[in-house]
């Protein structure tokens, strides 16, 4: 696996994203990844047992529509190629493998986190690939077809001497974090708990951009960024600035989390989204993938359906 190298906070510049096209961004000879809109994507063959299970309307269309909520840019789950137009990243290549197996075309729209799931709900997306968790409570409108582990992590500036191995470990801070997110989820059940044992909470802080929330890392405004691993994994690694200080699963404790496609329930589609998946996984362009990315070791050896999520809270 090639490791990817850049020098100081030149990744920046690559997390400025959807709406800041004029903004200057770090090139493939600067950061070891390919970022130019001709991705060459690892492919997988049609999949004739994954066809057979798609409803006649999406087989018919040709095409599938996939909803990418990273409107904002999350390297390396899903941001723009140095053209500022073409979706580019780890959800992307995966969703091209499933459309792939079902001999479809995909069509990426990329969106805002919240705006992915109504259009889900709408009918808008027949899929959504976003890093989303399994929760309990996303079950209840939502089909799942699972494809990595769900690991969160936090990153911190390099050579404190911080950790964050259980939530305690927050009380007090000020962690940045994604709005509507399983971290944030997580973040505030913490800071319940913490609350209740007579420790102060922590400060929880909200940014539109990846780039702001560096920034407010970097100049001290925050002790922490509470994200998605493959994300602060990527950024750790090609920043030289940061470092991982926890990891968790995103799922809690007692469950290892999973991301999966969503659908809305009973659609009619997950099915065959897992057996799109399953194929990848079996003929190695899944691993393919992962490893381009950097993310080997989130992977998984089967597609489940709606496996025990994050349990719902009282």
């Amino acid at each position: 696996m090639k490791r990817l190298i850049v020098a100081g906070f030149a990744l920046l510049a690559l997390l400025t994203l959807a709406g800041c096209g004029a903004e200057s961004k770090a090139t493939a000879s600067e950061t070891g990844v390919n970022t130019s809109a001709e991705q060459n994507r690892i492919t997988t063959p049609k999949n004739d047992a994954a066809v057979a299970l798609l409803p006649a309307k999406v087989r018919d269309r040709g095409t599938l529509v996939v909803g990418g909520g990273f409107g904002s840019g999350s390297v390396p789950l899903g941001f723009y190629a140095d053209d500022n137009l073409t979706p580019i990243g780890l959800e992307v290549d995966i969703a091209y493998l499933v459309a792939d197996a079902l001999g479809l075309k995909p069509e990426i729209d990329v969106t805002s986190w919240e705006n992915l799931f109504v259009g889900i709900d709408s009918g808008k997306y027949d899929v959504g690939f976003s890093n989303i968790t399994v929760t309990e409570k996303r079950k209840q409108k939502y089909d799942f077809a699972t494809y990595r582990k769900d690991d969160i992590a936090f990153e911190a500036k390099k050579g404190g001497s911080w950790r964050v191995t259980s939530g305690k470990d927050v009380a007090g801070k000020t962690i940045a974090v994604g709005s509507g997110t399983n971290q944030e989820k997580l973040l505030v059940d913490w800071n319940e708990a913490n609350v209740k044992a007579g420790l102060p909470a922590a400060t929880i802080k909200y940014f539109q951009k990846n780039t702001d929330t560096y920034l407010a890392l970097s100049s001290g405004r925050i002790d922490a960024y509470l994200g998605p691993n493959p994300s602060i994994a990527y950024h750790v690694q090609t920043s030289g600035e940061t470092e991982t200080i926890g990891k968790f699963s995103g799922a809690g404790p007692s469950l290892q989390g999973l991301i999966a496609v969503t659908t809305k329930k009973g659609d009619g589609l997950v099915k065959a989204y897992q057996a799109a998946l399953n194929g990848a996984i079996a003929d190695g362009s899944y691993a393919k993938v992962l490893a381009r990315w950097n993310v080997s070791n989130e992977a998984v050896t089967t597609s489940e359906l709606n496996p025990p999520g994050l349990p719902l809270t009282s």
